[in-house]
């Protein structure tokens, strides 16, 4: 069965256009794992030129298509756990979501970002390949 991670990246008083650059690099990484796909989340409606309004759960959205198999959500989640940790200053805030379970890591070290995705990891063990 098809797994479907998404991933909502934000970041505080950040431009639509640097939350847009930091999801372009993130899915670059993303694509280079045994994943059937990583698709941007494209807005049903565009804002008006020059409006300053943008729906920043677009533009810091990809939709991860997993397959059937445990290990590229590993494969993934490790990606991403180092992918924010190269990330200059502040990280990104992370909401990630599959199967209605969520995962959201704003501030935190780098062992709790380990340890919450090794949960998240182990939530979704049932996978099977």
């Amino acid at each position: 069965m098809e797994k479907t991670l998404r991933i909502l990246l934000t970041e505080e008083d950040a431009e639509a256009e640097d939350i847009a650059a930091l999801t372009g690099f993130l899915r670059a990484e993303l694509l280079q794992l045994d994943v059937d796909d990583v698709t941007t989340v494209v807005g049903e409606q565009e804002a008006p030129p020059g409006a300053r309004a943008v729906d920043i759960t677009t533009i810091g959205a990809l939709l991860v298509s997993l397959g059937s198999s445990a290990a590229g959500l590993s494969q993934v989640m490790n990606a991403i756990r180092e992918w924010r940790g190269r990330c200059r200053g502040s990280p990104p805030t992370l909401r990630l979501t599959l199967d209605n379970d969520e995962l959201e890591i704003s501030q935190a070290t780098t062992e709790q970002v380990s340890e919450a995705f090794d949960l998240f990891v182990s939530r979704h063990s049932t996978i099977e390949a």
